[in-house]
């Protein structure tokens, strides 16, 4: 009878894993408010 138990191998996930997920969405997050906030302070100085 055959081996039926899982391999290594077959059970590594390809990809990025959580932490790597999470940190690059919060890196994008980030840079999207980065530039949100500058354009806020572009606007409340021509208001003045």
């Amino acid at each position: 009878m055959s081996d039926k138990s899982p391999r290594q191998a077959m059970s590594k996930k390809s990809g990025a894993s959580l932490k790597e997920k999470r940190s690059a969405k919060r890196d994008k997050n980030d840079a999207a408010s980065q530039a949100i906030s500058a354009v806020e302070k572009v606007v409340s100085k021509k208001k003045k």
